[in-house]
């Protein structure tokens, strides 16, 4: 047994010895020194990294081990003998158990890093340091949100009269949300049916103390898991009553997927999610990476599509040193590093720029937006303008960041502490939801495409593509431009949406040549309830409200109605669909 000393210089010599010990360094650089200063008997956060996952029977890796869906996602992106490998088995058991004998408390375990996060003494660090099986230590970010974006009620800023809602333009009436859809072009891609539909997106934040507001009422149908990395339980409201815990993450995703037509509607309301909490605000426990990580590797392993999230990080709280804009170079933060692992799995990740706003000197970028596979969203205002907060590049390796644009000021979203109340919020936390809304709206209109192809796509349809900078990263986005054309090929009447419904619905149907075109309600038993649509219509995708009343202005009961289309060419070519609808009262 190597003599251990626990205190000043001394700790760090010993330190030294245990790594010798292995033929390497174990003791990152950045950890050696905060333990200099930090109290002997106070535990601090660590990462923990094992050498191998023990020992495990020959073969092939079962594909059980992700659900399918991740399955067929990650082979847009691996070949089939490789579209699982050893970082998808579980960290070994009875290395954690040795760890865990060791250390105050085992946090969190990472497959992908093959480790786990701890909370540890000096003196249990260096046990820890001798065992053989372990790898390297290192510091655990233990982070301070830098939130320049306060969760209070603030008034719209007066829109230009462009930016305004057209009456009866469009398939919804987006209301107050109308001006930052606008901006990136959404509205024109829900005329076309495209709501995001069958893409799961998984949103990371500090709670969602209220998904129970009106916004969420349909998104609530599409929760596939929730999770709360920080309190380990499946309910992703805070049990901290106080009104900051979950707020957050209540604006966001109502930016993103909520639906209350006349009030708030998000970019892929049509979508599927998964939500989890991986931020506590209490001062008292600092903010840490490794419920991001643990949270993205849950995420992968459930088949997410895309993820969303709006917290970034650069300072920690004392007595930890401060990542700088030197640290921001895609490689070297634990978070960045599994964002873009992530990315390599098939995983389309968008994270917020940052709240630092401009430096002539050097970056302002927090982690992990500067992850070469990441796209950093940041912020402009209502008329396309940078926001003054907005996070700049470039990394400390070159590369232009931020990628690209949404709006990120008075940006309508749901309040967090009223269900049927409505506010308005700032900041890139704003802008990132909407550019994943985006994304999701791609993603549906090419579900083959990569996480490399979506970026693209993106950044090359957006406004400045031709000449990116580190201001406005490509641009602000165009989520039209970025789906392309889309000319119908057959007739269709598709399933409308919501359903159930009320007081209102919305049928989408095709027409690929010209044709009169009927779309009528009928009840259960064969009654004509309803004419919507009588007339000829050229070639197009377009979309038809029914609002619930009967053909005499009366409110329709409560039940099963169904919707026919028929269509008539003048060459005597002829269709007709049907939809099954519910109305309830």
């Amino acid at each position: 047994m190597r003599c251990r000393t626990v205190i000043g210089q001394a700790f760090a010599i010993g330190l030294l010895l245990a790594s010798a010990a292995h033929g390497g360094d174990v003791i990152e650089l950045r950890l050696a020194e905060a333990l200099r200063t930090h109290p002997p008997d106070k535990p601090i956060a660590a990462w923990v990294f094992f050498t191998d996952k023990g020992t495990r029977s020959a073969g092939a890796i079962p594909h059980s081990v992700v659900s399918s869906r991740a399955l067929l996602r990650r082979l847009k992106v691996r070949p089939p003998e490789s579209v699982v490998d050893e970082s998808d088995l579980p960290v070994a058991e009875r290395y954690v158990a040795e760890v865990a004998s060791r250390v105050v408390r085992v946090r969190q375990r990472s497959k992908w890093f093959n480790g786990v996060s701890v909370l540890a003494t000096r003196h249990q660090l260096e046990q820890v340091a001798e065992l053989p099986f372990v790898r390297r230590i290192e510091l655990l970010a233990r982070f301070r949100r830098n939130d320049t974006e306060p969760l209070v009620d603030s008034p719209p800023v007066e829109s230009p009269q462009a930016l305004l809602s057209p009456s009866r333009t469009h398939a919804f009436d987006y209301g107050p949300s109308f001006a930052q859809l606008n901006l990136i072009n959404v509205p024109a891609v829900h005329d076309l049916g495209n709501y995001g539909q069958g893409v799961l997106i998984g949103v990371f934040d500090n709670g969602f103390r209220l998904l129970n507001h009106e916004a969420f009422d349909t998104l609530r149908t599409r929760l596939v898991a929730t999770y709360d990395f920080v309190d380990h339980k499946v309910s992703v409201v805070p049990n901290n009553p106080s009104i900051g815990f979950g707020a957050h993450g209540v604006v966001t995703l109502s930016a993103l997927g909520g639906f209350k037509p006349g009030e708030l509607i998000g970019p892929a309301f049509g979508a599927s999610y998964i939500l989890a909490r991986t931020e506590n605000d209490s001062s008292e426990t600092p903010l840490e990476e490794d419920n991001w990580v643990a949270a993205i590797e849950w995420a992968d392993s459930i088949g997410v599509d895309i993820t969303s999230t709006s917290l970034g990080y650069l300072t920690y709280d004392p007595p930890y040193p401060s990542w700088t804009w030197q640290n921001m170079d895609g490689n070297t933060t634990v978070i960045t590093r599994a964002a873009d692992m992530a990315v390599a799995r098939g995983i389309v990740v968008l994270n917020s720029a940052g709240n630092n706003g401009f430096s002539s000197e050097h970056n302002t970028l927090n982690a992990p937006a500067d992850g070469d596979s990441v796209l950093a969203v940041g912020a402009v205002t209502i008329d396309g303008q940078r926001a003054p907060f907005s996070s700049v590049g470039p990394t400390v390796d070159g590369r232009i960041k931020p990628d690209v644009m949404a709006q990120g000021v008075t940006v309508r979203c749901a309040h967090w502490d009223n269900p049927t109340q409505y506010t308005y919020s700032g900041g890139t936390s704003l802008s990132c939801p909407l550019a994943a809304g985006v994304a999701a709206l791609v993603l549906h209109a090419k579900p083959s495409a990569t996480p490399g192809e979506i970026i693209a796509i993106l950044k090359g349809t957006a406004s400045r593509a031709n000449a990116p900078d580190n201001l406005y990263g490509w641009g602000v986005l165009d989520a039209l431009k970025a789906i392309g054309t889309v000319v119908p090929t057959d007739f269709a009447l598709l399933q409308n949406y919501p359903n159930p419904f009320n007081p209102s619905t919305t049928l989408r149907y095709r027409v690929p040549e010209a044709a009169h075109v009927t779309i009528k309600v009928f009840d259960l038993i064969g009654r004509e309830v309803r004419t919507l649509l009588n007339e000829s219509v050229p070639r197009a995708i377009r979309t038809v409200e029914w609002d619930g009343t009967t053909s005499n202005g009366t409110r329709a009961a409560s039940g099963v109605y169904f919707g026919r289309m028929t269509a008539t060419t003048p060459s005597g070519r002829t269709f007709s669909g049907t939809v099954k609808m519910v109305l309830l009262r």
